[in-house]
């Protein structure tokens, strides 16, 4: 089978919008959170993991922008990034080996709420014609598509906060068994608005929680739900002969990935973490290597009580009750990106991989007897490790995890 090596990274998130910038904050220990743009009031929640100072005309015509939604325009955005520093071009790549797979997890939500009010007071005949094309899920791997001419697979991973995990996975899929040379890949997310706020609050999964430093806890005594946020990340994959062909820098290589479902209920996750240690064993096997061999577990890690419960049970049942590898969550840095939030998270793993810098578990005060794992703390994050996993876990039972490997050939 063929080795599937990264050779472009992008990352627009709540605590950076370039990758450089991104590290920079995982590795200052930033938090991205600050009092929502808008009047949430009586949903209860305060902060949201907001874009800051985000320009799509960096990447976009304003003609651009006005055909496609939020989550469109950060997806081209992170995009750029990972196809500009990966080189790839219509010299060096076949347009027909090059495909697209992309994870979200609402897709055009700004857009809907948006034409939805246009419908509600001034009447169905003020739609504008773009409300379809702009919203529906799928546009932003159709415009990637379109604006890098790959002809290969296009497609649309949506499966919650395990999109672009998902989209991630199968996109190293392609390649592997074959099928494609080149894959753009990844996830991004636009849902902080009043109807992805107020739906998520009436849930009960959003931080109520005033004080950014005290409102995403992942793995503590304490927590009490997500921080949502937004944004997207961006891998360019390649097989690895068209990487070392073209004499592209390689950043790291996906070596495993494993997808199960919990078929549990639609909205929590399985507490036993049968399945989501099921998907942790998928890909570790298809790394071939063993369990110990795993130096970093970058978690899901919601901060929400039944997740991050579960999520400890999963870990110990393949990594053993006393495992000391390492475990932390992004998201009490970034919030919950949702279906980006592995995209995001794949580029955190590498740069950990690489850097040897890996990101701490911020906000952990209290460490909850029933989350009892070896965290990631100022004191043991600067560890080299040469094997990693990123999980992401979504409503619905869907389990995702991708084994990454540092490069080093």
């Amino acid at each position: 089978m063929t080795r599937v090596v990264i050779t472009g990274m992008g990352a627009l998130t709540p605590i950076g919008n370039d990758v450089a910038s991104f590290a920079a904050g995982l590795n200052t220990q930033k938090v991205g959170f600050s009092p929502i743009s808008f009047d949430a009031s009586k949903t209860g929640v305060t902060l949201a993991g907001e874009l800051v100072d985000f320009d799509p005309l960096k990447h976009l015509s304003k003609k651009d922008t006005k055909r496609m939604d939020l989550f469109t325009q950060y997806a081209v955005y992170a995009s750029d990034e990972a196809v500009s520093q990966a080189g790839i071009n219509e010299d060096n790549t076949d347009s027909n080996n090059f495909g697209v797979i992309w994870g979200t997890g609402i897709g055009g939500l700004t857009t809907i709420e948006q034409q939805t009010i246009k419908i509600r007071e001034k009447g169905a005949d003020r739609v504008s014609p773009m409300f379809i094309p702009v919203s529906i899920a799928n546009m932003a791997a159709g415009n990637l598509s379109l604006r890098y001419h790959a002809n290969g697979i296009s497609t649309t991973v949506v499966t919650a906060c395990a999109s672009s995990n998902n989209a991630i996975g199968e996109a190293y899929r392609q390649i592997k068994e074959g099928r494609s040379e080149v894959m753009v890949t990844g996830g991004s997310e636009a849902a902080i608005n009043e109807d992805g706020i107020a739906g998520f609050a009436a849930l009960s999964t959003l931080s109520t929680a005033t004080d950014k430093t005290k409102a995403s806890l992942p793995f503590d005594r304490n927590r009490s739900g997500f921080v949502m946020g937004e944004g997207a990340g961006a891998l360019v994959l390649e097989s690895l002969e068209h990487a070392q062909n073209r004499g592209a820098k390689i950043l790291g290589e996906i070596v495993g990935y494993g997808a199960t479902s919990d078929a549990y209920h639609i909205t929590s996750p399985d507490p036993t973490g049968t399945q989501a240690a099921r998907a942790m064993e998928l890909a570790i096997g298809e790394a071939g290597v063993t369990s110990s061999e795993i130096g970093y577990i970058n978690a899901h890690g919601t901060a929400t009580k039944g997740n991050d419960s579960a999520e400890t049970t999963a870990i110990k049942k393949v990594f053993g009750q006393d495992s000391n590898v390492l475990v932390s969550s992004t998201k009490s840095m970034t919030g919950h990106l949702l279906g980006a939030a592995g995209a995001i998270e794949a580029v955190a793993t590498i740069l950990a991989l690489t850097t040897g810098q890996l990101p701490v578990n911020v906000g952990l005060t209290e460490p909850d007897p029933e989350c009892a794992l070896n965290l990631v703390t100022t004191e043991n994050n600067q560890t080299q490790v040469t094997y990693a996993i990123s999980n992401s876990f979504g409503f619905g039972g869907h389990n995702a995890v991708l084994a990454l490997k540092r490069w080093d050939d």
